[in-house]
């Protein structure tokens, strides 16, 4: 059965997947390197990993399976989820593939080379009603997807 994975410290979606979650009777696994409150839900199931700084990632890692979505704005913990056949979803709705996943990488390492050399000062836009919008959408595209592919 299909899971959803959370890389819950910073994720500003986690009451949308909650939502989507609901509708498609789908478990929700929040993992983090701290407690965070949930709702009373029996789909929704939190996991603290104690460790180095990528212990959360690296647990979604080893636990996520083919059939299975992760929700990160972390792009190489979307790559790693890519190269296991994982479906990746940022929190504005892209979704992270085969095909796109070594441009963003690309640009995660230029954008990190600009704001050390001071080139660039700041980072992502904050949410807006559009990113969730798109966000939900392709959350629901990417669990349709693996219904037809018979993985839900």
């Amino acid at each position: 059965m299909t899971k959803i994975y959370i890389d819950a410290d910073a994720c500003p979606v986690k009451n949308e997947v909650y939502k989507v979650a609901e509708r498609y009777s789908l478990p929700v696994i929040l993992v983090s390197n701290q407690y965070i409150n949930l709702p009373l839900n029996p789909l929704l199931k939190m996991i603290v990993v104690e460790g180095g700084f990528d212990a959360a990632d690296d647990w979604i890692v080893e636990n996520s399976v083919d059939g299975d979505i992760v929700i990160t704005s972390d792009i190489l913990l979307a790559d790693r989820c890519v190269k296991k056949s994982v479906r990746a979803l940022g929190p504005k709705g892209n979704e992270f593939t085969e095909d796109n996943i070594g441009i963003a990488v690309s640009n995660r390492e230029l954008m990190e080379t600009l704001r050390q050399t001071g080139e660039m000062k700041g980072g992502p836009a904050p949410m807006d009603k559009k990113a969730r919008s798109n966000f939900l959408g392709s959350l629901d595209r990417i669990i349709q997807s693996l219904k037809k592919q018979g993985k839900l």
